[in-house]
């Protein structure tokens, strides 16, 4: 196989499946496309500006070898599908477990562990700040979580609880994935800029950079949702 389709490969692997189980009848994520839309473009947007500076300051960079060598702003265009697979794939489990299992009304107490996390997360920046994707994945992360756990009221539907969960049964395909990434290396970290601890080959700030990544796409779908926003395809 050439090489150079590394990158589409993994991409199209991620989001083939939720894709294609979008149309299950009891969870019917298709219905949910118009306000996906949503989070994915503002989120989308804002991480695609962070990936095109951070690619020009050398935080990171991306090998010629595994992709296709066709580059907007920089990135490779398999990087701008990132931004769609990822993301897509991760709110599909958020419903899926919406759908199939019983999640009571409230949860207040989850709530709690956006703020301690939040806390830590900025505390760990301020540490840290000499390192620019420590600082920022660990900052922004930190900042989202509060400011969500603060006006939860304003999108009341999204679940705290759920999105957790969603966290944590995403670890094990972030690892296959960012593992293949990063082992390769189809993506190529400056470890002058993180704290140089890595689970496998995958940077340590990875994971609150992807957990900020699936926040802002699941808390838009969740906010255009409770306002009956849509985006017209």
């Amino acid at each position: 196989m050439n090489s150079h389709y590394t990158y589409l490969l993994i991409d199209t692997a991620t989001v083939l499946f939720p894709l294609l189980l979008s149309f299950d009848k009891k969870v019917a994520f298709y219905k949910q496309w118009k306000y996906l839309w949503i989070g994915t473009l503002l989120t989308g947007t804002i991480f695609i500006l962070w990936d095109i500076l951070f690619t020009q300051w050398g935080i990171w960079s991306f090998s010629n070898s595994y992709t296709l060598g066709i580059r907007l702003t920089g990135l490779p265009i398999e990087e701008w599908l990132f931004f769609f697979t990822v993301p897509y794939s991760c709110t599909f489990i958020y419903e899926c477990l919406l759908a199939y299992f019983p999640f009571r009304k409230r949860r207040d107490k989850y709530w709690s562990v956006f703020t301690v996390l939040g806390i830590l997360l900025v505390a760990s920046a301020l540490v840290f700040y000499t390192k620019a994707y420590t600082f920022s994945s660990f900052i922004g992360c930190g900042i989202a979580l509060m400011m969500l756990s603060l006006f939860r009221k304003d999108i009341p539907t999204f679940r705290a609880d759920v999105f957790l969960l969603t966290f944590l049964i995403s670890i094990v395909p972030f690892l296959i994935v960012n593992g293949v990434l990063t082992a390769l290396p189809v993506v190529i970290y400056n470890n002058s800029e993180n704290l140089g601890i890595r689970i496998s080959s995958i940077p340590f700030e990875d994971n609150f950079y992807g957990m900020l990544l699936m926040l802002g796409n699941i808390a838009g779908m969740e906010w255009a949702r409770g306002r009956k926003l849509r985006v017209h395809i």
